[in-house]
């Protein structure tokens, strides 16, 4: 550890217990304890769903899709949130502990959609490592959110730090 500076994980620790395991569909539509999961948010339809796929691009929003880096390429584009929710435990129980929303579009019509792979890839190591980052969502898509974190598990919620609570709920 020369000069202070821990050496990079890639981060294959988070797919080592994928809950899909080739098993098609099980695990879909559950938060997983086991770190990290990825969690959509339709802003048109308003609703948000988990999809372990997301993990490696093989999401239900992903499948089929070429996605291109430069979102004026897909004009007609449907916006999706891809959100990192990290849970993590603490004396009191498990929480969320680390939270950040990643901009993606589909345009089925077209096979084609927009995503900065660099930018989900930052982003899912900062929930990872416990970080809120949620402030380009629009506020639609964060109360949706904040329904999905608090039906999902009201402990959890109530257990997550006011950061994200106040970052969510912002009126």
């Amino acid at each position: 550890m020369e000069g202070g500076k821990k050496k990079k994980s890639i981060g294959f620790n988070i797919i080592k217990n994928d809950p899909t395991d080739g098993h098609g569909g099980y695990g879909v539509g559950a938060l997983s304890l086991d770190n990290i999961s990825p969690v959509f948010v339709d802003v048109e339809e308003k609703e948000a769903f988990v999809d372990i796929g997301a993990m490696h691009a093989r999401s239900t929003v992903e499948k089929g899709i070429k996605f291109l880096p430069n979102k004026e390429e897909v004009p007609n584009g449907k916006p999706f949130w891809l959100v990192w929710v990290t849970i993590d435990r603490k004396e009191e129980g498990p929480y969320y502990a680390g939270v950040t929303a990643c901009e993606m579009t589909v345009d089925r019509s077209i096979r084609r959609g927009y995503k900065s792979l660099p930018e989900h890839v930052n982003l899912m190591d900062k929930s990872m490592k416990r970080k809120i980052i949620v402030d380009k969502m629009d506020d639609s898509s964060k109360q949706v959110l904040a329904d999905f974190l608090q039906k999902h598990d009201k402990g959890f919620w109530d257990r997550s730090t006011d950061e994200l609570k106040d970052q969510l709920l912002q009126k």
